[in-house]
C-alpha cells in the first residue's frame, strides 16, 4: 500500500476537511496530526508543535476534571482508544498551550485495519462551555 493511501494518511486527509477538531496518533501514541479546528482549542498550530509522544501531549495540554484536578493520561479517551482498542468518550477541561482552559467533549476510536492491525487512533472533540482565562 502506498504511504499516501495508508489508513492513517487517509485519516489525516479526512481531518483536514472537517470543521470539527481532530487529533490523530499512531499505535505508540505519537501525535501525527491535529487539524486547524483543533489548533484553536489546543492553543498552537500543529506546524509549530509537530509530532510528540503521548507522555508529552497528554500532559502539555493539561486535562483536568470539573474541580481542576489533573486527569491521569490513561483515563483520557484517546489513550483508552489507543491502549484498549475500543471507542471512548468523556467531558473534561483542557488547558491549551495558550494557557486558556476550555471545557471539551471527546469521542475517540481506534483505527483498525481489515486484518485487525492497530494502526493508531483518532479523537474528535468540541468545546462545550465558555473558556476560563
Amino acid at each position: 500500500m502506498d504511504q499516501e493511501d495508508s489508513p492513517l494518511s487517509l485519516a489525516q486527509q479526512f481531518g483536514k476537511t472537517l470543521r470539527m477538531p481532530v487529533f490523530i496518533v499512531d499505535p505508540e501514541g505519537n501525535l501525527l496530526y491535529y487539524n486547524e479546528a483543533a489548533e484553536k482549542i489546543l492553543g498552537r498550530r500543529f506546524k509549530d508543535t509537530g509530532s510528540m509522544h503521548a507522555s508529552v501531549w497528554s500532559r502539555i495540554f493539561v486535562p483536568t476534571d470539573e474541580s481542576g484536578n489533573p486527569l491521569m493520561p490513561e483515563t483520557l479517551p484517546l489513550m483508552i482508544a489507543m491502549t484498549e482498542m475500543r471507542a471512548a468518550y468523556s467531558r473534561f477541561w483542557i488547558r491549551g498551550i495558550d494557557n486558556v482552559s476550555r471545557h471539551i467533549e471527546v469521542a475517540a476510536f481506534p483505527i483498525i485495519s481489515k486484518a485487525s492491525e492497530n494502526l493508531g487512533s483518532m479523537a474528535i472533540f468540541w468545546e462545550t462551555r465558555n473558556r476560563l482565562e
